[in-house]
């Protein structure tokens, strides 16, 4: 992990500040990445693991077979005793993968069971929309701890703010929504605007363009290594990794600082 030292130079007078372990980091723009950054990734994805889990062991059943590799191999999940999911592996599917490559993770599993490719698609389609429309119905999105203070601090200081997801674009929308906070960000970067997802550089490059900022000037703030690498790739001034459990965040290797929440983050100008 590098560990910069940053000091406000000529040319960033009157540039707001961004406060971070101990170093303040003169910035225009931040980049957030949405699930597990913007959001409780546990409270929604993992609501929806569950279902799509549970969805899956049923149609498995019937075909004669169960999971091949394990139920928490399927999407990175860490289940308890009672079969709830606790937690998730921060380098798997569940928040990484895009749409597309979690529809094929399910219906490998189907095919895998007998089940003919075509027909495996579509059963996966019909148990990921019965899942999300449960989420919808519960509008199930909750904003990680200090994030709302947080934007408004970056409001106030006038720095520019987008969203760099792995999510599409509806979706995004959704949960933009949901959590009350789209009027903050003008640039949402979702998969299905780009040709090349994270860790490629072009979601960044392509918010810092529509925010009309250079990436010397913008900070990424995200929970997967995907997002640094990314960062790094577009030549940004910083990466933030976020982890609740910052101090053993090992696989944020490319991040240059790693912070539990956005408590322990700031802005001043």
């Amino acid at each position: 992990m590098r560990r910069p030292q940053y000091i406000r130079t000529k040319g960033d007078t009157k540039v707001p500040l961004l406060h971070a372990n101990g170093i303040s980091v003169p910035c225009k723009a931040i980049l957030f990445d949405k699930d597990g950054t913007l959001l409780d990734l546990m409270e929604m994805w993992g609501t929806w693991a569950e279902s799509v889990l549970l969805a899956m062991e049923t149609h498995l059943a019937l075909a004669g077979s169960g999971f091949t590799g394990g139920k928490n191999l399927v999407l990175g999940t860490v289940q308890n005793a009672e079969g709830r999911i606790t937690g998730y592996d921060p380098g798997g599917p569940l928040p990484m993968a895009t749409v597309e490559q979690t529809y094929g993770i399910l219906a490998w599993q189907l095919y895998a069971a007998g089940v003919p490719w075509n027909d495996a698609v579509t059963r996966v389609m019909g148990i990921a929309k019965d899942a999300m429309s449960v989420l919808r119905e519960r509008r199930s999105a909750s904003p990680l701890p200090g994030l709302l203070p947080f934007l408004r601090q970056c409001e106030a200081a006038s720095l520019r703010m987008g969203v760099v997801t792995s999510d599409e674009s509806k979706m995004t929308a959704e949960h933009l929504e949901w959590l009350g906070i789209a009027g903050y960000f003008g640039s949402v970067v979702t998969r299905d605007r780009v040709s090349k997802g994270k860790p490629a550089p072009e979601m960044a490059e392509t918010a810092c363009r529509e925010l009309g900022v250079l990436p010397e000037e913008t900070v990424v703030i995200g929970d997967s290594n995907a997002d640094m690498q990314m960062g790094r790739g577009a030549g940004l001034r910083l990466t933030i990794g976020i982890w609740p459990g910052a101090e053993t965040a090992e696989h944020l290797t490319d991040a240059d600082i790693v912070v539990r929440d956005f408590t322990r983050l700031s802005v001043s100008i």
